[in-house]
């Protein structure tokens, strides 16, 4: 694709003009409203000095300001950089000063005193409220110059948990964005049919939040967005306004069927539910099904736009497992240890080829040149391929746990665990969460430790979500493989009930 965000942009404006392009809990903005008001944002932002390829974080919940910042970002030429508003000082002040150098930080009431410590402490960072867009809705276009926008212009940086134990951020350009909505529009062309409508609950710092919000106003859809998820109030906007297509992970479906409100609703406007992350019990399908909604298996990260490739509906039936074979211009392959492909149902890496890859990791040359090879990214995920080309998902090969939708680095929290006088060795696995699905289980070898000590200092280092919930002490060495790495399938085994068997330490 050789088109910008700009021009589609500029074509929804004027084609649906008085249609609605974001709904939130107590406002509705038209298209015509959304591209006068991103305007005026824009040209605020050329006016304070913001240049091509400068980086501006938004360190706030998901909102119609967030949305509308966003993409004044966008027509300005700045390079979006969204930081986690769960994240604590040190996270915050380690992206927005030593990875992306940001100019601006616009923040949410909640975070304000976050971002005025994180800001004073840096040189070339301004920080405001997220709500200075509010005084631009009626701005008229000031006529002021703005720098050239190409395909191949950066657009956004979306932080990803690795197993670095440090955020790398992955960059996508206008070119990847729009060819990513594109392929997805040829492939499933049901799924942006009027009148398209998504309810977004995914926060915009991922690509759950962000990349799906975009790619629904490059369909010219609605765009229904959620500061948080509630089950019952999905389910009253799914039914209320008829909403077409809804992407989460299983958690997220589980916790609005084991609502009251389930039972008695009608969900079957929803033409497109997307599951990822986790693997769909066939209880979960039965239940959606008999509202006649089919959910379909998706596999995918955020250096592939978030979604890669999905299930067919006759393959959420019949092989619920299975997340499809790509799409009409992505390919999905497996690769083993020595780079050559396998052969059908044959483990090894999924690898990927197709237009919503990344455009690199953000200043990770390194990293960049691991991941994308020969055109092909590597997921670092096991999988395998049959016949027919379905991939099955096998195992993340990634230390990542996902709670709730979020994803959590192990080797991350693992390293903020080892900081602790008295930790000798540490481990962090995913166990096994009625509210989340998964979240974080330490196991640690040390000396003179407790619960408060570990809990203590993961909460100044971390964000809450990242805080283990579950604590193990071992009194002897942890299991080792012949490479001397820790042996973390022999603790996934040895573990697999820690749900059921360890208390909850928060």
């Amino acid at each position: 694709m050789g088109s910008t965000l700009a021009e589609v942009f500029d074509w929804w404006a004027t084609e649906r003009r008085d249609e609605l392009a974001i709904v939130t809990a107590t406002e509705r903005v038209t298209y015509g409203e959304f591209y006068q008001w991103s305007q005026a944002v824009a040209d605020w932002l050329v006016e304070q000095g913001v240049e091509l390829g400068d980086r501006v974080t938004i360190l706030a919940t998901n909102s119609l300001d967030w949305l509308l910042m966003s993409q004044g970002c966008m027509l300005a030429g700045a390079i979006l950089a969204p930081i986690n508003p769960r994240f604590t000082v040190s996270e915050v002040r380690y992206l927005v000063g030593e990875r992306y150098q940001s100019k601006w930080v616009f923040y949410d009431d909640a975070r304000a005193e976050l971002a005025r410590e994180v800001a004073n402490g840096l040189a070339d960072c301004q920080a405001a409220p997220l709500s200075t867009v509010r005084q631009l809705r009626e701005q008229p276009a000031s006529g002021r110059s703005r720098p050239p926008l190409g395909p191949d212009t950066e657009v956004v940086i979306i932080p990803t948990s690795g197993s670095t134990g440090y955020p790398k951020g992955v960059v996508y350009s206008h070119r990847s964005l729009t060819a990513y909505a594109s392929d997805i529009a040829i492939t499933m062309p049901f799924v942006p049919a009027y009148p398209a409508k998504t309810l977004v609950f995914g926060p915009f710092c991922t690509s759950a939040g962000y990349v799906v919000a975009t790619q629904y106003f490059a369909y010219g859809a609605t765009v229904y967005v959620e500061e948080a998820f509630d089950p019952e109030r999905a389910i009253d906007i799914i039914e209320g306004e008829r909403i077409t297509a809804l992407n989460g992970a299983p958690i997220f479906y589980e916790r609005m069927m084991q609502s009251e409100r389930f039972a008695s609703a009608d969900l079957s406007s929803l033409r497109l539910a997307n599951v990822g992350g986790a693997q769909v019990a066939k209880s979960l399908l039965e239940a959606w099904l008999a509202k006649d909604v089919t959910l379909r298996q998706l596999y995918g990260q955020t250096e592939a736009g978030g979604q890669a490739t999905v299930n067919t509906d006759r393959g959420a039936l019949h092989s619920p497992e299975k997340c499809g074979k790509g799409s009409a211009f992505t390919r999905i392959a497996i690769k083993d240890d020595s780079g050559a492909f396998c052969p059908p149902n044959t483990p090894g890496e999924i690898v990927i080829r197709g237009p919503g890859m990344m455009v690199r990791y953000w200043n990770d040359p390194e990293a960049t040149a691991k991941t994308l090879v020969d055109g092909w990214l590597h997921t670092g995920d096991l999988g395998m391929v049959d016949e027919d080309g379905l991939l099955t998902m096998l195992d993340r090969l990634k230390d990542i746990i996902i709670s709730g939708g979020i994803n959590i680095s192990a080797a991350e929290l693992e390293r903020v665990i080892a900081e602790i006088p008295g930790v000798k060795e540490v481990a962090v696995l995913a166990a096994n969460d009625d509210k989340f699905g998964e979240t974080p289980l330490a196991i640690i070898h040390g000396e003179a430790l407790s619960v408060e000590a570990v809990l203590a200092h993961c909460n100044r280092e971390m964000s809450a979500y990242k805080v283990p919930r579950y604590i193990a002490f071992e009194a002897e060495p942890l299991p080792r493989l012949a490479t001397g790495k820790i042996a973390k399938p022999a603790l996934r085994e040895r573990y697999a009930a820690a749900h059921l068997e360890l208390e909850k330490v928060r």
